[in-house]
């Protein structure tokens, strides 16, 4: 990994991770519209592996391919949305779905069915599954990602630091735990469709044939999954920032 004169041999790096990019661009693509290209992500994907050397040349105290996935992954995540790829009004339909799942969840104390929540959203039943299938990709979310812009990132927060600030490490625990909660939490349809996308890595036509339902049904039910789990740990999300603001805030 370095060179005769001990410094980094950057283009040794790139030539050796080129494969890792290429894997995680294929398996990001699973969850796109077809409307995205492989290309554009690889690209995206390859900035962010010559972040990650340069980054990792300043010392930071992380084992590489590690840090490494973490900035690829973050790149082209970041490259998708300077693209819009997803339509602006489709996303402002999602936020009403997570507006009434939560609403509708704060009335009932349980998870809201698709009829209830259709209902509250003024439309059918046919037309809010549609939707639902419509908004393949918007799940393209990471625990890392729930952060307040002004704040950095998880990684940033607990690696490239020095020292990690307890307090901090507490309260990311505690959002993991609540997401591990919310998951618990789903319906029992939904809940199946999740472990067997991500625990057992099957497609949504697989899924399919397990659950007994059609590829559009898994992806509507895959869908109002990650809507569910958004709408739960956002507010937790907005009061780890806030606490956040206000220590600074007492310093």
């Amino acid at each position: 990994m370095y060179t005769a004169s001990g410094t980094l041999d950057k283009n040794q790096l790139v030539t050796q991770y080129v494969p890792l990019v290429k894997r995680i661009a294929y398996h990001l693509m699973a969850k796109l519209p077809a409307s995205v290209q492989v290309e554009d992500i690889i690209q995206n994907g390859m900035l962010g592996l010559l972040d990650a050397i340069g980054r990792y040349e300043e010392g930071l105290g992380a084992q590489f391919e590690t840090y490494a996935v973490q900035r690829i992954r973050g790149a082209m995540l970041d490259g998708l949305r300077e693209n819009d790829w997803l339509p602006r009004s489709l996303r402002r339909e999602m936020r009403r779905i997570e507006s009434a799942i939560h609403q509708l969840e704060q009335r009932h104390g349980r998870q809201p069915t698709e009829k209830e929540l259709a209902e509250t959203l003024g439309m059918t039943l046919a037309d809010y599954q549609k939707m639902l299938q419509e908004a393949r990709g918007y799940q393209l979310v990471y625990f890392e990602d729930f952060s307040d812009e002004e704040e950095e990132d998880f990684l940033e927060r607990h690696v490239a630091g020095n020292e990690a600030d307890p307090l901090d490490m507490l309260e990311d625990k505690k959002m993991r735990e609540s997401l591990i909660k919310a998951i618990d939490d789903l319906p029992e349809r939904e809940k199946m469709v999740m472990g067997l996308y991500y625990e057992e890595d099957l497609n949504l036509r697989e899924i399919g044939e397990v659950l007994g339902v059609s590829e559009s049904r898994v992806c509507q039910l895959h869908s109002q999954a990650i809507a569910r789990l958004r709408s739960r740990i956002s507010g937790q999300v907005r009061s780890h920032a806030a606490s956040a603001r206000g220590r600074r805030a007492s310093i």
